[in-house]
């Protein structure tokens, strides 16, 4: 039987492993730029905590999820970049062991899901034996439809078939109308009331979450850092926007581009396909430059595709205000146009969006914070509230 030879480990493994089994002592002269970065002694507190969750001995290899530090008592995702001579020049240590992504179960589309509640509500309200059930069944119908249009991203989805099933439904319940005459009273009325409650609940629900303010205003609003045609699939308060659990990003936004006809992607889920890859970002503020990196790879966006471990920001700008930082995340590798230590104008091209970090699909995350706290989004040329389920149209 022949031997093959294991797959040669990346520079990035071999330089974490050297630093990872060297001497406490020795790591700031391993790691220099990222000892004077967050100080000699904090940087040995993280490695020890890395290595109470792994065991020793370790080993780093690479994975689909990124490099992985292994030892006795678990594993540990690792983020880190080497210099040609050895050194390791940046390093993002994961805070907890890492489990294995398990079988991503089945799911149905978006829109097939859509279509099958629409569908059995429709044939439900046909069905009715009296006009108490008929006006239950539109009252869960009007249920479905909120959670859908409120809740979710139905945007997200091509408008040919979107705007096809919402006339659908409002065609078949009005056509279904014609039956009342001839249908009996019909008793049940518990059953419409509790219908009626809940749908009244999920659209308080609804609009306080699209409307909800932390009460922590900018200095002066923002201008909208990209042009074109934008869908807020993430933004608003609980529960339509899951950075709200996290106090420094609880006011952010993340926006995905659509094309010509209300479409994220070609279809061919290529990066190039998503019609939010490569746009251009334009600074939303004047300010300073704090933090800049631009030569993070883009992650694989294909179904299916496994994102592997990288700093949550991805490539990024921050910009200083003077009293506030705003963060615009997730670009484009190689990109970028500024770096840190730049004063930048409003308008002015930081770069473009892309997909790296923690993303599943090419899109920008933006936020603002002061002293680690969220602050309420605002744009001179973009009115109102940005929330999930809201497209926005800016041009140049």
């Amino acid at each position: 039987m022949a031997f093959e030879p294991s797959p040669p480990r990346p520079p990035e493994a071999e330089a974490l492993l050297r630093f990872l089994t060297a001497a406490p002592e020795e790591r700031p002269r391993l790691a220099p730029r990222v000892a004077d970065a967050v100080g000699a002694d904090t940087l040995e507190r993280i490695v020890q905590a890395t290595l109470a969750r792994t065991g020793r001995p370790v080993t780093v290899t690479d994975s689909p999820d990124g490099l992985l530090v292994t030892g006795e008592e678990g594993q540990v995702r690792v983020w880190a970049r080497a210099a040609p001579d050895g050194e390791l020049i940046a390093l993002y240590l994961e805070g907890a062991r890492h489990t294995p992504p398990r079988r991503r179960r089945l799911r149905l589309p978006y829109g097939l899901l859509a279509l099958l509640l629409t569908l059995w509500n429709v044939v439900a309200l046909w069905t009715a034996p009296d006009r108490t059930a008929w006006f239950t069944d539109l009252t869960v119908l009007a249920v479905c439809c909120v959670l859908a249009e409120g809740l979710g991203a139905p945007a997200r989805q091509p408008r040919l078939p979107r705007r096809t099933v919402e006339a659908g439904v409002v065609v078949a319940a009005l056509d279904s109308a014609f039956r009342l005459p001839g249908l009996p009273s019909g008793g049940g009325v518990l059953g419409l009331a509790g219908g009626g409650v809940l749908l009244v609940a999920l659209v308080v629900l609804v609009a306080v979450a699209r409307m909800y303010s932390w009460r922590a205003p900018l200095s002066q609003p923002l201008r909208f850092p990209l042009e074109g045609e934008w869908y807020v699939v993430q933004g608003g308060g609980r529960p339509l926007n899951h950075h709200a659990r996290i106090p420094e990003q609880r006011g952010a936004v993340d926006l995905v581009g659509l094309g010509r006809y209300g479409t994220r992607t070609r279809g061919d889920h290529e990066l190039t396909a998503f019609a939010a890859y490569g746009r251009a970002v334009r600074a939303p503020c004047d300010g300073l430059v704090v933090s800049a990196e631009g030569s993070i790879e883009d992650q694989d966006a294909r179904p299916g595709g496994r994102a592997r471990y990288q700093p949550p920001y991805g490539n990024h700008v921050f910009v200083d205000t003077g009293r506030e930082i705003v963060k615009l995340a997730h670009l484009r590798a190689g990109s970028l146009t500024v770096s840190l230590g730049e004063t930048v104008r409003v308008g002015q091209l930081i770069g473009e969006t892309g997909n790296s970090g923690n993303t599943s699909e090419p899109h920008l995350h933006l936020h603002a914070e002061r002293d680690g706290v969220g602050l309420d989004l605002r744009f001179t040329d973009v009115p109102g509230r940005l929330y999930r389920g809201r497209a926005i149209r800016t041009f140049p």
